[in-house]
């Protein structure tokens, strides 16, 4: 695969940003002097903090939208429905067995003796 120039630098520009960043965070976690600063003993990331307080916020902001209503209709509600359905009609059905004679009692799952 061959890459453009444009692409070779963007990734040139990419990997010395993220040997900067490397190279920061290394002189920061091994100084020596660190808790004399009261940070305590982990580095500051600011993209992190940014993703933790956006996922703490994302209620605060949420927008419903016929999107997120057929995703929660379709992965939440009719999921719970449809199995409920099944599970009321093999039910009526085994009762209805039951109540007509077609399985002796001693055929019965669940039985009281």
């Amino acid at each position: 695969m061959v890459l453009s120039n444009e692409e070779q630098e963007f990734i040139k520009r990419k990997h010395e940003a993220t040997l900067k960043l490397r190279q920061e965070f290394l002189k920061q976690s091994s100084n020596p002097y660190r808790h004399a600063t009261g940070e305590g003993g982990t580095v500051f990331d600011a993209g992190l903090a940014r993703f933790q307080a956006m996922r703490v916020s994302n209620y605060e902001h949420f927008k419903p939208t016929g999107k997120s209503f057929r995703t929660g209709l379709f992965a939440v509600v009719l999921p719970i429905a449809l199995y409920a359905w099944a599970l009321k009609a093999e039910r009526d059905g085994r009762e209805e067995k039951y109540r007509t004679g077609q399985v002796a009692y001693k055929d019965r799952q669940f039985k009281f003796i």
